[in-house]
């Protein structure tokens, strides 16, 4: 019976369901079974009475030759080989959308001295590389800036619709770029409150940028502009500052609506 490290948030009854998953697949699969990772909401301690539990069940390649995901009202079992796991799906290909759900996910069995581990957390990281691919080659810090300056151009030439829809639209663009400069893959807006709560952003404390957030999808002209302010101090106190700060001087005498100036 494989022993399972699993956070005292998770319920007994979830423990117990846990425990038979784990019991299953090494008889199914004995040392083709290399671990175990819950995510979701059980995985992070945000489950309700109607959450299932979203369980990784790790394999050798063999071993996962003709598993597919099973789904229950209780449980969803994914199995996923260790040589999948290890791959870093690239922003903007579908597999980037899945790497967060190994954020901040327990391993609960790992049989390979480290490496589920690891991929786990590769998985919801950044390399420098990868920041570069988010916030350069991809355009999400300058996606970003753009968007708040349409709401701003938008909120001076008096049109509050249109400001409004490209502050809420600067949203994710932000997040992104936030995320990215840390070295974090963004969560799922489900998670993002928790995520700042739990595992906080430097610079960014959590009441203060919730705030700041539902202002700015509410297109307030006060919360774009303290929010690029805050974008800007990030950006010049990161490793690749001088790269990413040309991108903010691109703008020119145009960042003076952003800084209110």
């Amino acid at each position: 019976m494989p022993h399972l490290d699993v956070p005292a948030h998770v319920s007994p009854p979830r423990v117990r369901a846990l425990q038979e998953i784990a019991d299953r697949n090494d008889r199914d699969h004995g040392a083709g079974f290399l671990g175990l990772v819950l995510s979701g909401s059980a995985g992070r301690g945000m489950a309700t009475e109607r959450s299932d539990l979203d369980v990784f069940v790790v394999l050798t390649d063999e071993a996962a030759a003709g598993r597919r995901t099973t789904k229950s009202p209780d449980v969803d079992e994914i199995p996923w080989p260790l040589a999948e796991l290890e791959e870093l799906p690239a922003f903007g290909t579908d597999g980037w959308w899945y790497r967060w759900s190994c954020a901040w996910a327990p391993v609960l069995l790992d049989r390979t001295d480290g490496a589920v581990a690891e991929a786990v957390r590769r998985q919801a990281t950044l390399s420098p590389r990868e920041q570069h691919d988010v916030l350069v080659a991809h355009d999400r810090l300058d996606g970003y800036v753009n968007y708040a300056f349409r709401a701003l151009k938008s909120d001076r030439d008096g049109r509050p619709l249109e400001r409004r829809l490209d502050a809420a639209e600067s949203v994710p663009w932000l997040l992104d770029t936030v995320f990215a400069l840390e070295g974090r893959v963004r969560p799922y807006m489900k998670y993002l409150p928790w995520e700042l709560r739990t595992h906080p952003l430097p610079g960014w404390p959590v009441e203060e940028t919730l705030d700041l957030l539902e202002r700015a999808l509410d297109g307030d002209p006060s919360a774009v502009r303290a929010t690029f302010v805050r974008v800007e101090r990030a950006v010049a106190g990161h490793p690749a500052a001088e790269e990413l700060t040309a991108i903010l001087v691109g703008w020119g005498d145009q960042l003076d609506l952003l800084r209110g100036a």
